[in-house]
């Protein structure tokens, strides 16, 4: 029974956000160099366990507003599942573990002790501040696409970190919106007393800041495709035919932001849902096959 808690407290189905990582491998054909793929391998296990010690961390801190959650009350430490000693121990076992794999193997280390630190101030009060808390949450994204390109040796390029940006601000924000949904619709007081800064966003506000950035994320990808750089590095104009996927994801996962309750997780969302899943490996599928081609 603990050591499921234990699992359940480090949200191993959240390790799929850490494919972040591996994008540099993919755009920077350095798939068949494999000082860069073990550098890479190494780079998605440290952030495995360190984004693992930050759930914790967030667990800790929030344990008593989670007990008043309609969804979080279920949780380890909010269930009393698990102790805080034993949570502290699994929390400072994931760092360490983390940073040991950064700092040998990671040609910029320090990426993984600015994820640390922007966690640390996310929790301890940043995560409270409205529009900056999502901007934080994206900046974590960010610093994975680094340690995934600078940490192993690859230029990154402006286009994926910006395409990378308002990807990671579209998810941001659904999650706010699904919170607040499901918040308001559970009857369990105001949306501030589970997380305060609900209090200054609103449906309206958060569809807008949503609909910006998915249409940031298109266009960026998009014009990326056609980009005379991005012809030139892969060999191929053909990427366009990726869109169409970038397309039906973004518009799947509003659909089941407005119309079946979700969006709070998209770690979750793409686990089960079959059209988020085949959407992500048809762009795959494409990718590779014209990158190799």
């Amino acid at each position: 029974m603990k050591a499921a808690a234990a699992l359940r407290l480090l949200r191993p189905h959240q390790w799929v956000k850490n494919g972040f990582v591996l994008v540099g491998l993919l755009f920077g054909h350095a798939g068949n160099d494999p000082q860069r793929v073990t550098a890479a391998l190494a780079a998605f296990a440290a952030f495995c366990l360190l984004s693992s010690a930050v759930y914790v961390m967030n667990d800790l801190r929030d344990r008593e507003e989670d007990r008043r959650h309609p969804a979080k009350r279920g949780r380890p430490l909010a269930s009393g599942a698990l102790g805080a000693a034993e949570a502290v121990f699994l929390m400072l076992a994931c760092a360490g573990g983390g940073l040991w794999l950064a700092f040998a193997h990671s040609g910029a280390p320090w990426i993984y002790l600015a994820y640390l630190g922007l966690n640390i101030g996310y929790s301890f009060g940043l995560k409270h501040v409205v529009i900056l808390d999502v901007f934080l949450i994206a900046a974590g994204f960010m610093l994975r696409l680094l340690a995934g390109t600078l940490g192993i040796g690859i230029a990154p390029s402006h286009w994926l970190l910006l395409c990378g940006l308002m990807v990671t601000l579209f998810l941001g924000f659904a999650k706010r919106h699904a919170e607040l949904s499901t918040l308001a619709g559970a009857g369990a007081g105001t949306p501030g007393e589970h997380r305060p800064v609900l209090d200054h966003y609103t449906l309206p506000l958060l569809d807008k800041m949503i609909t910006v950035a998915a249409a940031g994320t298109l266009v960026s990808y998009s014009l990326y495709t056609v980009a005379e750089d991005t012809v030139a590095l892969h060999g191929t104009a053909d990427l366009i035919y990726t869109v169409p996927f970038v397309v039906y994801g973004l518009f799947r996962y509003l659909f089941l932001l407005h119309r079946r309750g979700g969006g709070g997780d998209p770690a979750q969302e793409l686990l089960r849902d079959p059209h988020l899943a085949g959407a992500l490996a048809g762009w795959l599928a494409v990718t590779l096959w014209l990158l190799r081609g």
